[in-house]
């Protein structure tokens, strides 16, 4: 009887599959090979660096408290980076593999190893290593670190994978990529944050975070470092308990990981299931919601769809939802900082102001239908106008809540009218010149992918944004020099409540006259604008 042949491990198709993927995808552009090599080299000089100041750290009395709490800040980031960047590794979606006669459990293991090739695995080593280094004290706790390290690496990778399998329903969905525009909201937050506690606490910050250090060092992975820590105090019995604890995590994720793997291959997308019988999802009332608060006609019109790329398009939200998150971080915290002044709250207006550059490429190459539409320079200055109204619903009450936080908090309200003026005043700069530039440096938004600018457009994009913005300082300077005189002269008591109306009029002016000199510059240019901005 002869022998049955065993099936050829998954383990080296998964990883070379992996690996592949990575070649492939750097073979695509030169900028993007060399976007790869910086961020690459980027990533093991700060590894590395981290790694020489934990080594550092060795034999410092907090050491533990640091290593500890590292150690779950950096799982909790492995936790969190597929959510917000779930097309950052293909291997990510396991649903890709499900006309593949596999089974889940091998599919685990294969899908672990290929999780450990890239800089993310290699830069997590680095800090491990660092961690455990810094804590390591005498043979037994050497002897302990290398297990320590491979045990929490690999509930790092499963963690991640855990999250993902568990989501990619959702992380494939258009409400997945509007997850993931919440990530750079979140990570100016949280820099912010953290930032704001760390001046808080000063040089106590150590002293105050050992409580939550004695806390996580029972809690995978950071347990590993305590393992080696209470290898290092003695405490043998401790840290054979630590690691077992962190080797039972990571069975408990591999075998979520696997049901998870088993239930999407085995189960269909519930999502494009439609129950028999269930009636079509109709159209919103003609007139209601929306459209009801808005102006008839044109106008109203342009706006509402204005406004619905704002809250559809994935690209315009995650544009919209920057600006929103840092025009009111950098005010606010400099505010509660107290090194704040009350002209920083212009911030916000500025960064709002930016989002009417380009307005034509968020239509992309359905631009036609907009322009079919334009026959006249009085078709578009009502086009444009438009869309600076829709801008303005957002822009103005955000700008004026903005500036009110921030002067209240600075306590200082008898500066409230000027700092109102001059927000409303490079609000109008900005729409002007906003509209002329585009007209006249109109690009590309591509649709997939996280790029915000199409393949060679980004000198155009460069021009538009920081040659529109210069522009717009330029033309709110006579109301800047009025500011600044009322302030020099001792005249801004009676001044003061005066530059707010006059800041109100001098913005309304200027956008006006910018919309007047762009709309012919639209009109003219319709083709030109429709073969720019159809290119992503």
């Amino acid at each position: 009887m002869s022998a049955v042949a065993e099936a050829p491990s998954l383990t080296p198709v998964v990883v070379r599959l992996k690996l592949s993927l990575l070649r492939n995808g750097l073979r695509r552009s030169g900028g993007r090979r060399a976007a790869f090599v910086a961020s690459a080299v980027l990533a093991l000089l700060f590894a590395v660096s981290q790694l020489l100041g934990l080594i550092l750290l060795r034999g410092h009395a907090h050491a533990a408290t640091v290593t500890v709490i590292g150690t779950a800040v950096l799982a909790l980031g492995w936790a969190v980076m597929p959510l917000f960047f779930p097309s950052g590794d293909e291997t990510l979606d396991p649903t890709r593999l499900v006309m593949l006669p596999l089974r889940p459990r091998p599919l685990v293991g294969a899908l672990l190893a290929a999780s450990l090739v890239g800089i993310g695995p290699l830069f997590t080593v680095l800090l491990l290593a660092g961690c455990v280094i810094s804590v390591a004290h005498g043979a037994v706790a050497f002897a302990v670190a290398l297990p320590a390290l491979v045990l929490a690496l690999l509930v790092c990778v499963a963690l991640a994978r855990a999250v993902a399998a568990a989501n990619i329903r959702l992380l494939t969905s258009r409400k997945g990529r509007d997850l993931a525009v919440l990530s750079g909201l979140l990570v100016a937050v949280g820099v912010q944050v953290v930032n704001f506690g760390v001046q808080q606490l000063g040089s106590t910050v150590l002293d105050r975070l050992a409580p939550v250090a004695d806390v996580l060092r029972w809690v995978p992975p950071a347990s590993a470092v305590g393992a080696v820590d209470s290898a290092s105090r003695g405490s043998h019995g401790v840290a054979a308990a630590q690691l077992a604890l962190t080797a039972a995590a990571l069975a408990a994720l591999l075998t979520v990981w696997g049901r998870s793997l088993e239930r999407l291959m085995t189960s269909p997308d519930s999502s494009t299931l439609q129950p028999v019988g269930a009636p079509a999802r109709g159209r919103a009332r003609e007139g209601g919601g929306l459209a009801r608060l808005l102006p008839q006609g044109r106008t109203g019109a342009v706006m509402e769809r204005s406004l619905r790329y704002v809250w559809r398009d994935p690209k315009t939200k995650a544009a919209w939802a920057t600006s929103l998150a840092i025009g009111l971080i950098v005010p606010l915290f400099n505010a509660l900082q107290g090194t704040g002044s009350p002209y920083i709250a212009c911030f916000a207006a500025g960064m709002l102001g930016i989002q009417m550059y380009n307005q034509f490429g968020q239509d992309t190459s359905a631009f036609w239908m907009v322009a079919l539409t334009i026959s006249s320079p009085r078709d578009a200055y009502a086009e444009l106008r438009a869309r600076a109204l829709a801008l303005l619903v957002i822009t103005l009450p955000y700008a004026s809540t903005v500036t009110v936080l921030t002067t209240g908090l600075l306590g200082a309200w008898d500066r409230l009218p000027e700092v109102l003026g001059l927000s409303f005043a490079l609000l109008g700069a900005m729409l002007a010149t906003g509209a002329w530039a585009s007209a006249r440096f109109p690009y590309s938004i591509p649709q997939e992918g996280h790029k915000n600018v199409a393949p060679g457009q980004a000198g155009l994009a460069w021009i538009s944004i920081f040659g529109g913005m210069v522009a717009a300082a330029l033309l709110c300077s006579p109301f800047i020099a009025l500011v600044v005189w009322a302030n020099i002269s001792g005249a801004v008591e009676s001044w003061g409540p005066l530059l707010l109306p006059l800041g109100a009029v001098y913005g309304a002016g200027i956008t006006l006259l910018g919309l007047r000199l762009a709309a012919p510059r639209t009109a003219a240019r319709l083709p030109e604008i429709l073969t720019a901005v159809s290119k992503g």
